[in-house]
Formats: C-alpha cells, structure tokens, sequence
C-alpha cells in the first residue's frame, strides 16, 4: 500500500511557484515586494522569483490575481518625456555636450529620440546610466 502512495506521488507532475500581482499595477509604476506574491502553480511564461520583478518598472497594467510576464516588467525609466537632458556627443577626442529636450521615456540602455535645443533638430541617442543621452555616429537606431 505505502508503495502504491510514494508511486502516486512520484508519478504526480511537480508544480513550480509562479509571480502574480497582488493588487492593480498602472504601467510606469515601479513594483514593490508587496505588489506581488507567488504562488504554488506552473503558469507558462510568469516570472520565478521575487528578485526579476522588485524594485522593476511595470510596462503594462498589471491586475490583481494574475501572473506576471518578462515582458511586462523592465528597468525603470531613468528619462521621462519632456526632460531636459544633457547630449553627449563624443568622437575620437572630440566631446561635445548641449542641451535637449526628450521627447519620449527611457531606462539605462534604451534608444530614445531628443530634441536638441540649440539646433531644433531632432536625433536619437542612447540613455546612459547617469540620465544623459550619448549621440553620434556610433549609436544606431
């Protein structure tokens, strides 16, 4: 009898814990460890761990009792639309540096387009880690 249990047991698929919110999550809100909880279900694509959603931006709406997806989270925005930010343009020992004026959001890393306020153009540039924007030919878009 015991045999036929731990046979039952062992056949029985393993549940994984899967992230859902706890509560609504506008988009552009940065996750907190109360905003999620995991639970004891195998949901495909939900996050794993704490750790890939705390202290994230949400991209989307996230509503109260459902799973949490990778692409729903990322880093927070460091540049918010409309930001004045400093544009760092550097080539083989040239720096050049000017204001702008960002005309959409972006984290560390993200492609973003600026308005240079000296020339009224418009360029794309790099969100580096510090909030400034790099440009030049090296950045590709």
């Amino acid at each position: 009898m015991r045999a036929v249990a731990l046979i039952a047991l062992l056949a029985s698929p393993a549940l994984a814990d899967s992230m859902v919110a706890t509560r609504t999550i506008r988009a552009q809100s940065v996750i907190a460890q109360e905003d999620i909880a995991m639970v004891a279900a195998d949901i495909p694509g939900a996050l794993a761990a704490p750790e890939q959603a705390v202290g994230m931006e949400a991209r989307v709406t996230l509503y109260a009792g459902r799973p949490v997806h990778e692409a729903d989270v990322g880093a927070p925005a460091l540049v918010k639309r409309n930001q004045m930010v400093s544009l760092i343009f550097q080539t083989s020992g040239l720096t050049i540096h000017t204001e702008g004026r960002a005309l959409e959001r972006g984290a560390s890393g993200d492609l973003i387009h600026v308005m240079n306020l000296s020339s009224h153009l418009t360029v794309q540039g790099l969100v580096a880690p510090d909030g400034s924007v790099s440009v030049g030919p090296r950045i590709k878009g």
